[in-house]
C-alpha cells in the first residue's frame, strides 16, 4: 500500500479506484483504495466527523486515518506513533465497512453529498466566527501576540482547546487560565453576550459580501499542508485546514454565535450555528 490519494479537497463526493488493500478494523474491514473522495476523521486534530457513504456498494460505517510502517504494520487514528505525514510511513484512508472486498477490484465510491455540504458549512462558519471573534477580543490584549491573517490577535489559536465540527453548526472551546493571562490576554469582566454581539455584527457583513472560499492544495496526499482562504471586504483570510468548506459566504444565509463562560474550568465556550440559503 503506497499513500493515499484524495480529492475531497476539491469539493468532489464520487469518484473510482482500486482496493489494494483491507486491515482488520475489530470485527470489520478497513478498505483502502489508491485513491478516494472521502474525507476521514483527522488523528491528530479531529475537529471534522468523517464523511458518510458508500465503497463498491457497501455502507461506509467509519473513515479513519491510518499508517503504515516500513515495517509493513498499520496503525489507526490515536494509535498512530508517527508524527502525522512522516517521510517514512504511508498515510491512509481507512474504509470501515461491514464486510470485505477482494484486494485489486475496482470500486466505485460514493460520498453522501447532502452530509458533506452540511459540514463544509459549519466549518467555514467555524472558521469565520473564530477570526470575527480574534477582533472582537482584539482590546483585551495588553502584550504583542501572533496575529491571525487580518492583523487581530490570534485569541483562537492561543487559547482554543478543542474545535467540533457538526451538520451546520461547531462548538469551540477556549482556556482563560493563567498561561493566557501571562501572554497578555485581559479576561477579567468579560461579557460574552457584549462579545457575541461584535461577533455576529462581523459576520453578517462577511455573509453579505458574498467573499470566495477555497482551499490551497499543495499535493494530492492525505496529509499535504492545506489552507483554507476566504477573500474577505478586510484582507485575504488564511487558516490551515484539512477539512472541507463551502465555495462561498454566499451559500450561507446567516451565521450566528453564542458564548459562555464556565468559571469552575476557565473556559470561554463559542457555539456556530448557520443558515442556509
Amino acid at each position: 500500500m503506497k499513500s493515499t490519494l484524495v480529492t475531497f479537497p476539491s469539493g468532489l463526493t464520487s469518484g473510482r479506484s482500486q482496493i489494494v488493500g483491507v486491515v482488520p478494523v475489530g470485527d470489520r474491514h478497513g478498505l483502502v483504495v489508491a485513491e478516494t473522495p472521502f474525507h476521514p476523521l483527522d488523528h491528530t486534530w479531529p475537529d471534522q466527523p468523517a464523511d458518510r457513504g458508500t465503497i463498491g456498494g457497501l455502507p461506509v460505517v467509519d473513515c479513519l486515518t491510518g499508517a503504515r510502517s516500513a515495517a509493513g504494520e498499520v496503525f489507526l487514528g490515536a494509535d498512530i506513533p508517527a508524527r502525522r505525514g512522516a517521510e517514512d510511513w504511508d498515510w491512509l484512508v481507512v474504509h470501515v465497512t461491514p464486510e470485505p472486498l477482494p484486494v485489486g477490484s475496482e470500486v466505485d465510491l460514493e460520498v453522501d453529498a447532502g452530509f458533506r455540504a452540511a459540514l463544509s458549512a459549519g466549518h467555514t462558519a467555524c472558521h469565520l466566527a473564530a477570526l470575527a471573534l480574534n477582533a472582537a477580543l482584539a482590546d483585551r490584549w495588553r502584550k504583542e501576540v501572533r496575529a491571525d491573517a487580518l492583523g487581530s490577535p490570534d485569541f483562537d489559536q492561543a487559547a482554543i482547546t478543542s474545535s467540533r465540527i457538526g451538520p451546520h453548526h461547531s462548538q469551540d472551546v477556549y482556556r482563560l487560565g493563567k498561561s493566557l493571562r501571562k501572554k497578555g490576554f485581559a479576561a477579567d469582566g468579560l461579557d460574552p453576550a457584549v462579545v457575541a454581539r461584535r461577533v455576529n455584527e462581523q459576520l453578517a457583513e462577511w455573509v453579505a459580501a458574498d467573499a470566495p472560499v477555497r482551499v490551497e492544495v499543495p499535493d494530492a496526499g492525505l496529509t499535504a499542508r492545506r489552507t483554507w482562504h476566504c477573500s474577505l471586504p478586510g484582507g485575504e483570510a488564511s487558516i490551515p485546514c484539512g477539512g472541507t468548506h463551502v465555495s462561498g459566504t454566499a451559500e450561507l444565509a446567516g451565521i450566528g454565535v453564542e458564548l459562555s463562560l464556565s468559571p469552575e474550568e476557565d473556559t470561554l465556550t463559542m457555539r456556530t450555528a448557520v443558515s442556509m440559503c
